[in-house]
C-alpha cells in the first residue's frame, strides 16, 4: 500500500510537473475502490447533496451530514489524504464558527484537511484556519454555495474583469495561507496564468489541463449521476445502465422463480431432518 501523500508531496509535485488525479467520494466502498486504483486524493464534497441525498443543490446539506460521510470515506481510504468539504453556514457567520466546524472535521472524521469556498471575502475565514494549524484549499470559479448570485450554474472568468478579479482572490487566498486552490469552471487560458503565479497547487474541475491536478464527481465519471452531466466531465463508465439492467434482471427473476435457487439457500444440517420433521410436528 503507497504512503499516504502530504503537503509536502502535493508541493513537491507541483514543482515536478507531477499531476494530482483526485476525486469526491461519500461512501466507504467508492472511497476503498478510489485507494485501490492509486488516486493522489480524496474530496468528500457537499457535492453529497445533489449525488447521494437527492437535493437540488448543495445548500441544505449539514455539517452532521458531512461528517458522518468523511468517516465513511476515511474507514474506506485510511492511506489517501482526504479532504473535508465546508458546507453551507458552516464558516460564513464568523472566524470562530469556521475553526470550530474545521475542527470537527479533523477530529471526528480524521480528515487532512478542509475546503472552502469563496475569495477575498472569505481570507479572515482561511487565515484563521492556517493560524490554528488546520490545511484549507480555497474555492473560486464556479462555487456551488453562491451559484444564485452568480447567475446559476455557469462558467466564470471569461471576460477580462471578472478574471482580474478571480486573480486576485487568488493571490488573496494564498497570501493568507491556504495550501492549496481549486478553480472551478474557468478558461483555461486563465486556470494557465495562475497556475503559474502560484507557489501553492492549483487544481481544476472544469478548468482545463494546464495547472497541478485534476478533480471529477465521482457519479458524474462514473455514470451514475442522470440528473445533469457538466460539459468538462469525461465518462468513464455508465454504471447508471448497468445498475438497472442488473435490478431489471433481479425483479425477472424473483417473478419467474429462477432466484433464489439451491445454490442460495441453507439447508438443515446432514442428518438433522428427521429431528426437524418432529419438531414441525410439535406446531400442529
Amino acid at each position: 500500500m503507497a504512503k499516504k501523500k502530504g503537503r509536502l508531496e502535493f508541493v513537491k509535485m507541483k514543482q515536478s510537473g507531477d499531476k494530482v488525479a483526485w476525486v469526491t467520494a461519500y461512501d466507504f466502498p467508492t472511497a476503498s475502490f478510489a485507494e485501490q486504483a492509486g488516486m493522489d486524493m480524496i474530496l468528500v464534497g457537499d457535492s453529497l447533496g445533489m449525488v447521494v441525498l437527492g437535493y437540488e443543490g448543495t445548500i441544505p446539506v449539514t455539517m452532521d451530514d458531512c461528517i458522518r460521510h468523511c468517516q465513511a470515506v476515511r474507514r474506506g481510504a485510511p492511506n489517501t489524504f482526504c479532504v473535508g468539504d465546508m458546507p453551507f453556514l458552516s464558516y460564513q457567520i464568523s472566524d470562530e464558527d469556521a475553526v470550530r466546524n474545521a475542527g470537527r472535521f479533523m477530529k471526528e472524521a480524521d480528515m487532512d484537511a478542509v475546503k472552502l469556498e469563496g475569495g477575498r471575502r472569505v481570507i479572515s475565514r482561511i487565515k484563521a484556519l492556517a493560524d490554528a494549524g488546520i490545511l484549507v484549499m480555497g474555492h473560486i470559479g464556479l462555487t456551488p454555495q453562491s451559484s444564485g448570485q452568480l447567475g446559476g450554474f455557469k462558467a466564470q472568468g471569461r471576460d477580462p474583469e471578472s478574471a482580474r478579479e478571480l486573480i486576485r482572490d487568488a493571490l488573496a487566498i494564498q497570501e493568507a495561507g491556504a495550501y492549496s486552490i481549486l478553480l472551478e469552471a474557468i478558461p483555461p487560458e486563465l486556470t494557465e496564468y495562475i497556475a503559474k503565479k502560484l507557489e501553492i497547487p492549483v487544481y481544476s474541475i472544469g478548468a482545463g489541463a494546464p495547472c497541478d491536478g485534476q478533480l471529477l464527481i465521482c457519479g458524474d465519471m462514473l455514470g451514475l449521476f442522470e440528473a445533469f452531466t457538466p460539459k468538462f466531465v469525461k465518462k468513464y463508465a455508465n454504471l447508471a445502465e448497468e445498475e438497472i439492467r442488473a435490478f431489471k434482471e433481479y425483479v425477472e427473476d424473483v417473478k419467474t422463480g429462477k432466484f433464489p435457487t439451491d445454490d442460495h439457500v441453507y439447508h438443515i444440517l446432514p442428518g438433522k431432518e428427521e429431528e426437524f420433521a418432529a419438531m414441525l410436528k410439535e406446531f400442529e
